[in-house]
């Protein structure tokens, strides 16, 4: 298993942060407006009319007010691309001109050139030879069969199409000229390895006849040979447009018909989508997404001008697959066969997508005629009528119903109050919301009854599938924030403030915090001392700093986006007044304490030196 790289250094993590602009960064993707010192958009994690989503330029930070979402460049890209932190990193680096360095010991090195970057660079090369197959005259046969599936020769080129030609080890001559590149392509999955001899290569699915190992090596034991082989290829590509695995469809009868790449340090099968990148522009102006089953599917909508359209990867629909298509459009149009088989399918899908069906998220169900798939559909009702199946595709609560009412018999009470028993759990997994009454009053209405009667109040509450960063911020009893999170609030915000108690400060005071100890005060000190250190930092720069530590960075996040109200004319007062107000509260916790151990019961030649201390405290104020 290949071991995670290395911790990014935080002083690298400043740097991408200081070079990216966050309102250039968002703008791409999310046209904004100007709103005095700050920009305006819709916000594009949940469905709204009105603009509530504020891009700050000061601080490189945006926030919604309507859906509580808010972070920084790095933050964005994780929950608008669906991205990891260090995608995301890689990806604002790439656009400011800098590599992703490495730092500390990592948990498990890569071996030597295994890291993703070479392994990248193997699948590349190999994609560039299974497209030079296609051309060659090996490549006759796969031409032919393109040609009789309807595609033509631009949209094979479109979507990078190739050719892996029967023999034992064709592109592992071709490409594994080294032990390293054999290993890297074999880390890939482009290569495999067998324990059997090479006198028996029937025992390796899908390998002709043709495809017996050469002479020259008769017995050879635990051979390295081609994982596809008398295949058309279809790149595999992941959400940033890089080419990770492979599918190949065999040409002939031999099974399997199709094999992907296995699982690799590049490509995981439960949370890729086939197309993605390509539709994504399409999904969005659309507003839905088409899932179909296979790849030759998507390309031949593609070629008839439908580009929404994707397909998983040979695995059941996951709900890594339904949060990473809900980033492209607010809708999933599920294509399947109209038969059993195609309806159970629709049915486990649909389990799977209830928990992801917030508000302003909607599923579809478009089932073909018995013997058609959506590439004889196109090509016989053309993109207009195809376009409209999908535009009428059955919704999910309708899927949902249609399907329990089959199940009981709803003339009989018994039949009724079983169907109450099914829903039950599947209105469970429903997160909050809408959606989630309209569906309790539907089965309600089935069943005769008043929704208050259905025993339905007491489902279990379904977490919502929100990250946390969207979940509206927390006040403290009657809306106002203690005086240590305004504090910290107001240094995030204006970090100039920070000169104000900064350690050694000749102008300081008596406000500096040497002396606090109140829970959270180290965070406070902590957050000075970043602040005193970088002269030119900014609320996304803090809030980077602290990302190491969850709890901490979700915290500062949370007070990043709180609206404070202060007027900048008055806002150094108020700073001070503030830590003046946590001083206070200082010596009132320190003679809680005291008193407290009074309290307790002390030795009676301890009592009167505690006594003397508490009179001491209230006379100095202290």
């Amino acid at each position: 298993m290949r071991g995670m790289p290395g911790k990014i250094p935080k002083a690298f993590i400043d740097q991408v942060i200081a070079r990216t602009d966050l309102v250039e960064l968002i703008d791409r993707r999310v046209p904004l407006t100007r709103k005095g010192k700050e920009y305006a958009a819709c916000c594009p994690f949940h469905e709204e009319k009105t603009p509530s989503f504020t891009v700050s330029p000061a601080k490189q930070f945006y926030h919604c007010f309507g859906c509580g979402a808010h972070g920084t460049a790095i933050g964005f890209l994780m929950e608008h691309g669906n991205l990891s932190f260090r995608e995301a990193i890689e990806e604002l680096a790439g656009a400011a001109g800098l590599r992703v360095p490495d730092s500390g010991a990592p948990a498990a090195p890569s071996a030597p050139g295994e890291s993703p970057n070479e392994l990248l660079e193997v699948v590349a090369e190999a994609n560039r030879w299974f497209q030079a197959q296609l051309r060659a005259p090996e490549g006759r046969e796969a031409i032919a069969y393109l040609k009789a599936r309807g595609l033509d020769g631009r949209t094979a080129a479109e979507f990078g199409i190739g050719y892996a030609p029967p023999g034992w080890d064709n592109l592992a001559r071709a490409l594994g000229g080294s032990e390293l590149r054999r290993r890297q392509l074999q880390r890939a999955g482009l290569l495999a390895q067998s324990d059997k001899t090479a006198a028996s290569p029937s025992s390796h699915a899908g390998l002709h006849v043709a495809d017996a190992a050469p002479q020259t090596s008769p017995g050879y034991a635990a051979r390295v040979y081609d994982r596809f082989r008398g295949r058309v290829m279809f790149p595999i590509e992941d959400r940033r447009g890089r080419v990770v695995a492979f599918g190949g469809r065999v040409i002939g009868d031999d099974e399997p018909k199709y094999l992907n790449s296995p699982e690799t340090p590049l490509f995981h099968k439960g949370a890729e989508v086939y197309g993605l990148h390509r539709a994504r522009q399409a999904a969005g102006r659309a507003g839905r997404v088409l899932l179909v089953e296979g790849y030759l599917d998507v390309i031949a909508l593609a070629q008839f001008g439908i580009d929404n359209a994707v397909a998983t990867l040979g695995t059941a629909t996951t709900r890594a697959h339904l949060q990473r298509l809900f980033q492209a459009a607010p809708e999933i149009v599920f294509c399947f066969d109209g038969d059993r088989a195609g309806r159970d399918a629709a049915w486990r899908a649909m389990e799977n997508a209830l928990p992801e069906l917030r508000d302003g998220r909607q599923i579809g169900f478009l089932f073909l005629p018995d013997g058609e798939d959506p590439d004889s559909m196109v090509r016989a009702e053309g993109a207009d009528g195809f376009t409209e199946r999908a535009a009428n595709a059955q919704p999910l609560p309708e899927f949902l119903f249609k399907t329990l009412c089959a199940q009981v018999d709803l003339k009989r009470l018994d039949g009724k109050a079983r169907l109450v028993e099914l829903a039950k759990p599947l209105l469970a997994q429903l997160p909050a919301g809408a959606l989630r009454e309209m569906m309790r009053e539907r089965l309600a209405k089935l069943c005769e009854l008043d929704a208050a009667r259905l025993g339905l109040d007491q489902l279990p509450k379904s977490p919502s599938s929100l990250p946390r960063a969207r979940q509206p911020l927390r006040r403290a009893p009657g809306g106002q924030p203690s005086p240590l999170a305004l504090a910290v609030s107001m240094l995030l915000q204006h970090p100039q403030l920070a000169a104000r108690v900064a350690p050694g400060n000749a102008n300081a005071n008596g406000r500096d915090l040497h002396d606090l100890h109140m829970p959270g005060a180290e965070t406070l000190r902590a957050l000075v001392e970043k602040i005193t250190g970088d002269a030119q930092t900014t609320t996304a720069r803090l809030l980077e700093h602290f990302r190491g530590d969850e709890k901490t960075h979700a915290y500062l996040a949370q007070l990043a986006a709180r609206e404070n109200h202060i007027d900048l004319d008055v806002l150094e007062k108020q700073f001070d007044d503030t830590i003046a107000r946590l001083r206070e509260d200082e010596v009132k916790r320190r003679r809680a304490e005291k008193i407290g151990e009074y309290q307790r019961g002390l030795p009676p030649q301890e009592t009167g030196r505690a006594l003397r201390e508490i009179k001491e405290m209230f006379e100095a104020g202290a």
